[in-house]
């Protein structure tokens, strides 16, 4: 593939990206995000690893970025670059990435579905984690974390949905964009 078909192909990619992380943005149910998506969408599409990650992770945190000093500001006493939760998600987002280069080197209904899934679950465990190894809002033990897990409970099934949702709205508008426009269906280097 010629050096400016790469570029509209990744340009197409990261659009697809960013898009999906500012529709964080639009008024949604608590934790129905493309944020599982995003990074399974990065993995399966950008053949170089490092985009893999990169996009998706840069994505959210401008998304992040807006969410916190617009729509949360209330919250912060200042311009805020990172929101408490953000590493932790960042974290989910690396290990959604790595999950996603390994069950989506073919991509199905099935590998896209249980990707989705297992996305959720990693989202899951490692933000409900961070959010009490915060030491803020539960007791730094056992039980405080078995509580924290157990408040999440009630946003999982959200956090699920919008996998499932992002998942089918990304990759099902990438595939048929590919079949309008012959570069999007090469393999980029």
């Amino acid at each position: 593939m010629d050096k400016k078909a790469t570029q509209r192909k990744w340009f197409v990619l990261g659009t697809f990206v960013f898009l999906a992380a500012l529709s964080r943005l639009l008024p949604h149910p608590p934790n129905f995000t493309p944020i599982g998506s995003m990074a399974l969408f990065g993995a399966a599409y950008f053949s170089r690893k490092y985009l893999a990650f990169l996009v998706p992770i840069l994505a959210f945190w401008v998304s992040d970025l807006v969410l916190n000093n617009v729509v949360y500001s209330a919250y912060f006493d200042s311009f805020s670059w990172f929101s408490p939760a953000l590493l932790w998600s960042c974290a989910a987002m690396v290990l959604i990435v790595v999950i996603g280069r390994h069950f989506l080197k073919k991509i199905n209904l099935t590998t896209l579905i249980g990707s989705s899934l297992l996305a959720s679950v990693v989202f899951f465990l490692l933000s409900n984690f961070g959010t009490w190894a915060s030491g803020t809002m539960y007791p730094m033990n056992f039980g405080g974390l078995m509580a924290c897990f157990a408040a999440g409970i009630p946003f999982f099934g959200n956090t699920v949905a919008g996998n499932l949702f992002y998942t089918a709205l990304l990759f099902g508008g990438f595939e048929a964009l590919k079949s309008q426009l012959p570069y999007l269906q090469k393999q980029v280097a």
